[in-house]
């Protein structure tokens, strides 16, 4: 089955659960704000309409990074100790934070979006040890090309996690049993809007995997149009 979403609310809620059927909740990663809000959205949205929760940077993200600028809030602990994929109290108090959001939205996956930078590094495996024994679908998106290491594609998928690929930048890394997750940053930027032949490449690149749940969240300025617009495809095929 194919699941095609979009990344944040680009353009009104009741345009999203009318057309589509997923949403990545985004303002998650920056900061994890009110649990009430996504309590609301749940109630809002269809019943069959299904959320996804991008994890706190807290677990991911240096403090020095410029994301954090957009964090408003408190952070507990020694704010050095956030970041880098690391486990220990800080990270996984960023954790916990991403799993009330992913629970008050009734959310079964977790992506993990790692900084460029970020290469892979051996104490690593203990955390992702520990996050792929949470109970959720863990979707990591490593954007280091250490990451696509033979030794470490298999480390990934003993331990079930998904690896997050933008399709038509590094193909599909297909590792998990049962599903795959795909998201588009826009071929050579966030201000590209993909073309009808673009979207049939992409169609083409995700046809053979019907034995799979394919997940398909577009991430680029026109991500709700692109998406609708490869809806149609779908259901023109």
């Amino acid at each position: 089955m194919i699941k095609v979403g979009i990344c944040g609310f680009s353009t009104s809620k009741k345009k999203i659960y009318e057309e589509l059927k997923l949403l990545e909740i985004q303002k998650t990663f920056y900061d994890p704000g009110r649990i009430e809000t996504y309590k609301k959205w749940r109630e809002e949205a269809p019943k069959d309409f299904e959320f996804t929760v991008k994890a706190w940077q807290g677990l991911t993200h240096d403090i020095r990074s410029p994301t954090w600028k957009r964090f408003k809030g408190e952070l507990p602990g020694n704010p050095e100790n956030y970041g880098g994929l690391r486990l220990n109290d800080e990270t996984r108090y960023a954790l916990r934070k991403t799993l009330e959001v992913c629970q008050a939205v009734g959310a079964s996956k977790i992506v993990v979006q790692l900084p460029p930078k970020l290469m892979w590094m051996d104490y690593m495996y203990e955390t992702l040890e520990y996050i792929s024994g949470l109970g959720y679908v863990i979707c990591l998106e490593p954007r280091n090309r250490t990451w696509f290491d033979d030794e470490v594609i298999e480390t990934l998928k003993g331990f079930g996690i998904v690896f997050v690929t933008d399709p038509f930048k590094d193909g599909i890394v297909d590792i998990h049993d049962s599903i795959i997750y795909l998201r588009l940053h826009g071929i050579g930027g966030y201000k590209y809007r993909y073309s009808d032949d673009d979207l049939k490449r992409l169609y083409d690149m995700v046809a053979g995997y019907q034995d799979k749940d394919v997940y398909i969240l577009f991430n680029n300025v026109y991500m709700y149009q692109d998406a609708v617009r490869f809806i149609e495809l779908l259901n023109s095929t």
